[in-house]
């Protein structure tokens, strides 16, 4: 049985807003991270749900009082960068410090093209196994001493971690309002299947790279994945109302839909 979630009532709210016309309001233009943060963070509220709001480098953005779940928000600026973003110190997971960990993608017109205020163009809400279904990494900084020429500098380690996009892994997402969950989850009632994905662990996994710094070159060391193939079905669901367009796998070689 699905455990208690509150994804759907939140996904609900999200359309609602947008259906109502509920603009993100621009705080500056140098800072566009919160934008779209607190157009969600109204959602929460108008919800009533309770929630924490994390500190700006913490993850995930906002963690639930009364469910299991964390909500980390992606805005993206349309036209512009949307088949892939920025993870900083935290690769992408569906499960993090007990909480089931959700997605929230909205892209919205560049700032300088609307003035102070812009609309949602189209939302996804999805969970973090359709990005990513390992648990088990753990992100640390580390460091070396003993470069340069005296021996005194220090070299650290600071990774950055770039992760597609929903808009990068399926089809029929653009200028829609969709929510992916695990296939095994049962949406309530006012909602519809409007399509089924399957993604497969790939053959390798990363677990190292060097990097050389005489020649500026970086390799990776890779293993055979012991879970190569297993499969994660994912079901996408919109509001009955909303739009009938199929969501489907974009399939490329590191992607299996059989």
């Amino acid at each position: 049985m699905m455990k208690k979630t509150k994804v759907f009532e939140l996904f609900a709210a999200c359309v609602h807003a947008i259906n109502q016309g509920e603009l993100i309001n621009q705080v500056s233009r140098t800072d566009k991270e919160f934008h779209f943060q607190n157009w969600f963070e109204n959602r929460l509220r108008d919800s009533g749900t309770l929630f924490d709001k994390s500190g700006r480098n913490s993850y995930p953005d906002f963690t639930l009082v009364e469910f299991t779940e964390g909500y980390e928000i992606k805005g993206l600026a349309w036209p512009g960068r949307e088949s892939s973003y920025d993870c900083n110190s935290q690769i992408p997971t569906g499960f993090h410090n007990g909480r089931n960990i959700f997605y929230v993608f909205g892209r919205y017109p560049k700032s300088e093209d609307s003035g102070k205020e812009y609309p949602v163009i189209d939302l996804v809400l999805c969970h973090g196994d359709f990005l990513n279904a390992d648990h088990d990494y753990v992100h640390k900084n580390k460091s070396v001493k003993g470069f340069g020429s005296y021996g005194d500098i220090m070299i650290r380690d600071r990774k950055m971690y770039v992760s597609p996009t929903p808009f990068a892994i399926a089809n029929g997402l653009t200028g829609t309002r969709t929510l992916l969950v695990p296939s095994s989850w049962n949406a309530p009632k006012g909602f519809k299947k409007v399509g089924e994905i399957v993604r497969s662990e790939t053959n390798n996994l990363v677990i190292g790279y060097r990097f050389d710094l005489k020649t500026n070159m970086i390799s990776a060391k890779t293993i055979a994945n012991p879970a190569s193939g297993t499969k994660h079905s994912f079901s996408a669901y919109r509001i009955e109302s909303d739009s009938n367009k199929a969501v489907s796998l974009i399939v490329n070689d590191k992607q299996d839909v059989s």
